[in-house]
């Protein structure tokens, strides 16, 4: 039902350089989060952060109270669905990467994640569908199927958690119509989903908003909120850089 980060600090692995520091908030089931800020500010940092993938240096990340670790792989990969900025299919069927070659996987729920995705139209019409082989060796895709694919493969099970790193970087406006509503979707079903990104088209499909930088969280809050406090920021500014007059 929660997730909670309470003063959540990341370093590289060299132990020395703080990649993020002092990350709080938290979240309830059917919440959105968009994550923004500049490139090299620490939003991927962030989410692999609150997915393990980076160990945490202090603070922690809770989910319905209890730390990741408590948590079983098998648990874990149950509630949780990611996509990565750097997508790889792996060599087999659309169906396999879909169902991350879950063997006991069954067509409905295969179907059922493409559909979610709003990919089972693409996928049908590759020359074998779902048994279309992909990766290495595979039937060529474009960076958008191959991002769209992926995209049902995080949402594969309707996770409780779905992490989307960058989910429009390779679509095209058809492709972004349809990441909406599958975010929509997904929150309607009482997942939270976490959104990294750049492109303002998808913030009016999350209700929080976190802006990072340099490696630090600066405001977060209702989406509506943070983007009013953004604007404001930036035409305080354009009003003194306005106002700067040349003393000889």
């Amino acid at each position: 039902h929660t997730l909670t980060v309470t003063d959540l600090s990341l370093k590289a692995p060299d132990g020395e350089t703080v990649l993020m520091e002092g990350a709080t908030f938290s979240l309830r089931a059917g919440d959105g989060l968009g994550i923004i800020g500049p490139s090299g500010g620490g939003k991927s940092t962030l989410v692999r952060g609150l997915l393990g993938i980076v160990p945490a240096t202090s603070g922690e990340v809770r989910f319905d109270g209890a730390t990741l670790d408590q948590w079983s792989k098998e648990q874990q990969s149950q509630f949780i669905g990611y996509l990565p900025q750097d997508i790889d299919l792996f060599p087999g069927t659309i169906a396999q990467n879909i169902s991350r070659f879950d063997p006991a996987a069954d067509a409905e729920k295969i179907r059922g994640a493409a559909e979610l995705a709003m990919v089972h139209e693409l996928v049908v019409q590759k020359p074998g569908g779902y048994e279309t082989p992909v990766g290495p060796g595979g039937v060529a895709l474009s960076g958008g199927e191959r991002q769209r694919i992926a995209l049902a493969r995080a949402v594969y099970g309707t996770p409780f958690f779905v992490v989307l790193d960058e989910p429009n970087s390779n679509m095209d406006a058809v492709g972004e119509r349809a990441l909406a509503q599958t975010i929509r979707q997904l929150r309607e079903a009482g997942s939270i989903v976490v959104v990294v990104t750049h492109r303002a088209s998808l913030l009016g499909d999350v209700n929080k908003l976190l802006q990072v930088s340099n490696g630090r969280p600066i405001v977060f809050g209702e989406t509506k909120t943070v983007l009013a406090r953004l604007q404001e920021k930036r035409q305080q500014a354009a009003a003194n850089a306005g106002g700067l007059r040349v003393v000889e």
